[in-house]
């Protein structure tokens, strides 16, 4: 890395944000374009009471440059910026916050993420998709599905954040334990933490749930084979990972960073080499 004083900063906030590859897939492809002294890309663990306090950091430091928001801060860091995009306001959730002439912009680059590597695999359009989750993610992933047209339904161990969710959106809810209706899913997509340590030896859904005509993705990618995503595959079902979801998120993300395209094969390699 060529990093000076006039290095802009890039950070990755999360609670936890250790095991984030993001800054090693960043990092390489500021190297690959010869910007790295122009870009630099960390990562800090927050908690959620804190956010408000990084976003102030942000303002006052001129070579804080973009903000990069993981579980659980997509949502809190709406509160403190000056700018979010439509798209991000109706999702209700922000993983990316850019700071243009002093004013800090928020977009979401994760419903791109969720929605690419999907669509490489099936066409979304009338595809019955079970979601399990409610948070931010789960936001982004269902607004990019009905954005394609396909017909979701929501599980979550609050039914009530469920309702609230599928209202939104204009879908269906259901209570967590009421699983037979995942059976009768093209696609299965796992939007919680469920799968990451401490808790790699769970899954989100009973296993029994899965058989070989569906689609299973898990944006889980540490490990890079989930519990899930394991017992997927022995049930014959067709995988789609995590990775896939933070390569296609973070290639828009660099995008907006920089201002270049991405290099979007140095930044895979990066990823899937790293685990």
């Amino acid at each position: 890395m060529n990093i000076t004083a006039k290095t802009k900063l890039c950070l990755i906030i999360g609670n936890p944000v250790d095991h984030s590859l993001s800054p090693a897939m960043h990092n390489a492809a500021y190297r690959y374009l010869g910007i790295d002294n122009k870009f630099v890309y960390l990562g800090s663990n927050v908690k959620v009471e804190n956010v408000e306090k990084v976003v102030e950091s942000m303002k006052v430091m001129e070579n804080f440059h973009a903000l990069t928001c993981t579980i659980p801060h997509k949502i809190e860091v709406m509160k403190y910026l000056d700018w979010i995009d439509p798209t991000a306001k109706k999702i209700g959730a922000v993983n990316s916050v850019v700071k243009e002439n002093g004013i800090l912009k928020g977009f979401n680059t994760d419903w791109c993420g969720a929605i690419i590597p999907l669509e490489k695999v099936i066409n979304l359009k009338n595809k019955k998709v079970s979601l399990i989750g409610a948070g931010g993610a789960a936001r982004a992933i269902i607004f990019g599905l009905r954005k394609k047209e396909a017909k979701v339904i929501i599980f979550n161990r609050s039914v009530e954040k469920a309702r609230k969710l599928a209202d939104e959106f204009h879908c269906q809810f259901s209570e967590l334990n009421n699983q037979e209706l995942i059976k009768e899913s093209d696609i299965i997509i796992n939007a919680t933490s469920v799968g990451m340590k401490p808790l790699e030896k769970k899954t989100p859904i009973g296993v029994k749930n899965i058989n070989t005509k569906q689609i299973v993705f898990d944006i889980v990618y540490m490990p890079k084979e989930t519990k899930l995503l394991k017992e997927a595959k022995k049930r014959g079902a067709r995988v789609v990972s995590g990775l896939e979801m933070l390569l296609h998120q973070g290639t828009a993300q660099f995008e907006l960073y920089t201002g270049l395209k991405a290099p979007i094969e140095i930044m895979r390699k990066v990823l899937y080499g790293k685990n």
